[in-house]
């Protein structure tokens, strides 16, 4: 059975808050058991650290990809690699989403064409189609 984590458990992680959740949290990331991280709760710990937690933005990309970089920490529905890249077009800009980043990565990792209205979709290694 995979073991999937939620977005409360990484952001008590990788927050420190509250104490004695952000304990259990770091003993079952930290620990030897093998645990898959969901594209959706990259995007929704991404959100809460740049909007509840006010990180700055590539300081949120470098703890989740120093997340994704543990050896019990796998993704659901793209590779660890992919995903890591996908946040790393989020670092230095607001132009891409943390969420469209990681859409980005599913079109790139199965050779799909993506239909959007967003101009500042991120069109490299993939065909985007804009709908205006």
């Amino acid at each position: 059975m995979i073991a999937l984590l939620d977005t409360s458990v990484l952001v008590r992680y990788l927050t420190g808050e509250p104490p004695d959740q952000a304990e259990r949290a770091t003993a079952l990331i930290e620990g030897d058991q093998e645990l898959c991280v969901p594209v959706i709760a990259l995007v929704e710990t991404a959100y809460v650290l740049s909007t509840v937690y006010g990180v700055e933005r590539a300081r949120v990309v470098d703890v989740l990809i120093e997340l994704l970089a543990r050896v019990n920490i796998t993704t659901h529905e793209l590779s660890r690699e992919r995903a890591a890249e996908a946040l790393g077009l989020c670092r230095h800009s607001r132009r891409v989403s943390f969420a469209d980043a990681l859409i980005w990565a599913a079109a790139v990792s199965v050779d799909a064409e993506v239909f959007t209205f967003d101009q500042r979709f991120p069109a490299m290694q993939i065909s985007r189609r804009l709908l205006s």
